[in-house]
C-alpha cells in the first residue's frame, strides 16, 4: 500500500524545496534531489523557493554553485523568489530545510488552503534518527507537532536546531561540503521512501 508521501504525490507529482532566500540550501536541494530522482527513473518536478522575497530575482549564490559544480553536478541558470500559493497548491511534498521555515510555511499554506501534511523537514530524510512523519512535521509523531510558538521571524535566519539542514551562507568551504553532505543524505533517504512498498 502507497505511503501518505507517495499518494500526495501521485496527486500532485511536485516536490517543492524551500528555505530563507532561496540562494543556497533549496537551490542545492533541487539540483541535487532532481538528479537523484533522473536515477531512480522517478518522474516528479522539483521546484526550490524560499519563504522571503529578500533576495528575488538573484541567482544561486556563488559558493553553492561552486560545491555543486565541483561534485559533478549541472547548475541551473534560474532566480531566487518566495513561494507562491500556486506553488505550494500545485505540490504534494513541501520539504523545508529548517523548523523556522516550516512554522513559515505552515502559516503560508492555510492562507493558500493547503494541508500542512504536506509540509516536512528535510532532515527527516537523512538517517540522522528523525522519523519520517507520516502527517508531516507539524502531524502526530512529527518533530513540530507539540512546539507550535517555540521562536519567532528570527528563526529564520539560524539553523542551530538539532533538525535544521545548517545554512553555509558567509561560511567558507567546509560549510558548503557540509551543507552539500546533509542534503545529499535527505535526497538519498526521500529516493528510498518514495520507491519503498
Amino acid at each position: 500500500m502507497p505511503t501518505k508521501i507517495q499518494r500526495q504525490l501521485a496527486a500532485n507529482p511536485r516536490i517543492l524545496v524551500v528555505c530563507t532566500g532561496n540562494i543556497c540550501r533549496s537551490p542545492i536541494g533541487e539540483v541535487v534531489l532532481r538528479e537523484r530522482l533522473e536515477r531512480a527513473g522517478l518522474d516528479y518536478d522539483v521546484a526550490s523557493c524560499g519563504v522571503s522575497s529578500e533576495e528575488h530575482g538573484n541567482p544561486i549564490y556563488p559558493p553553492a554553485a561552486r560545491v555543486l559544480r565541483e561534485a559533478g553536478y549541472t547548475v541551473p541558470v534560474r532566480s531566487a523568489h518566495r513561494a507562491t500559493a500556486g506553488e505550494l497548491r500545485e505540490s504534494g511534498l513541501v520539504m523545508a530545510m529548517t523548523a523556522g521555515h516550516a512554522r513559515a510555511l505552515k502559516r503560508m499554506c492555510a492562507d493558500a488552503g493547503v494541508d500542512a501534511a504536506r509540509i516536512h523537514l528535510w532532515r527527516e530524510f537523512d538517517g540522522s534518527g528523525l522519523e519520517i512523519a507520516p502527517e508531516g512535521c507539524f502531524g502526530p509523531g512529527g518533530a513540530l507537532a507539540d512546539r507550535e510558538g517555540e521562536r519567532g521571524r528570527s528563526e529564520l535566519y539560524y539553523s542551530s536546531g538539532r533538525w535544521d539542514v545548517e545554512d553555509p551562507w558567509g561560511g567558507g568551504p567546509q560549510e558548503y561540503d557540509r551543507t552539500l553532505a546533509q542534503v545529499e543524505a535527505g535526497a538519498d533517504g526521500l529516493i528510498a521512501e518514495l520507491t519503498r512498498g
